[in-house]
């Protein structure tokens, strides 16, 4: 209401309101704005995707205490299933244990980072229904920004539960068969997230 922009439209509206034979009702259409591209956005792809990013990584960084108690809460639970499984060896039971604290692997890592995004969209949905109306940024570079801003906690998550869990379970030595481990529950921790994004859209 007090922008300059603001103030230039109401001269105008009043100016054409008082002109003789046209009425304040009369349809008043604005030219089109200054800087918009083909498309209808004033800025580039890659502009929108970094200002999205950088807004959706000072939101992540502005709660540090949620990132702190969610590495604490895996590293708690990691050593709770390290020791519930520690030094198994390779016969009959350790094989079935073994089969066991993978399945907990899995389990974990899933159930964890779907929770965990479950309402990210659905909270932020009125600011961002305000801003696409406003043409300040396609649906993608939002989606793609907020989600990069996310990944270095759920790569953090399973390389913390992992690095735990591994050798206190006794998994197979060698820092290859760690790596190729810590690699495959990263992909099950950020498909889960998808998955999470996917129930959050909806």
């Amino acid at each position: 209401a007090v922008s300059p922009i603001a103030r230039d439209i109401l001269e105008t509206a009043s100016a054409i309101g008082g002109q003789g034979g046209k009425h304040v009702d009369d349809p008043y259409f604005l030219q089109p704005m200054e800087g918009l591209d083909g498309t209808g956005y004033r800025a580039s792809w890659w502009t929108q995707f970094y200002c999205i990013l950088w807004r959706s990584w000072l939101s992540v960084l502005k709660d540090p205490m949620l990132v702190k108690v969610r590495l604490l809460q895996t590293a708690m639970v990691a050593s709770l299933i390290g020791s519930i499984y520690f030094g198994q060896v390779l016969d009959q039971d350790g094989v079935m244990n073994i089969n066991g604290s993978l399945f907990l692997f899995l389990t974990n890592m899933t159930f964890q980072n779907v929770f965990a995004v479950i309402n990210v969209f659905s909270a932020e949905l009125p600011v961002f229904l305000r801003e696409k109306r406003s043409r300040l940024y396609r649906v993608d570079t939002y989606f793609l920004g907020k989600t990069i801003a996310e990944l270095p906690l759920f790569i953090a998550v399973p390389f913390v539960f992992t690095s735990i869990t591994y050798p206190m379970i006794g998994l197979k030595a060698g820092v290859s068969h760690y790596l190729v481990t810590l690699f495959i529950v990263t992909l099950v921790a950020n498909v889960s997230t998808s998955f999470g994004y996917l129930i959050s859209c909806a």
